[in-house]
């Protein structure tokens, strides 16, 4: 279920800026979406999964709390997140 390591870092570097960078918010976002994507194509198969429904739905509150912080402080990285992702908003 979760990221294999490749693909972490692989996104912390795309979005963090460096391979060291996975504090970031932008990395942090990404790290979610992706997370959040493959659970949701998991529930597709399995509907009464309510365990990860249930984690899917934490996810996808936390992805939220940290797209608003980046609102706050910087709304073009926001707007260019928001659009590089396909996220909906």
């Amino acid at each position: 279920m979760s990221l294999t390591k490749e693909k972490k870092q692989e996104i912390i570097k795309k979005f963090g800026g460096s391979a060291e960078n996975s504090g970031s918010t932008e990395a942090q976002i990404a790290l979610l979406t992706e997370q959040i994507n493959h659970l949701t194509e998991h529930l597709k198969g399995h509907k009464k999964d309510h365990a990860s429904r249930r984690g899917l739905l934490l996810k996808v509150g936390k992805r939220r709390r940290f797209l608003n912080y980046l609102m706050r402080e910087d709304i073009n990285k926001y707007r260019e997140l928001i659009k590089e992702l396909g996220i909906r908003k």
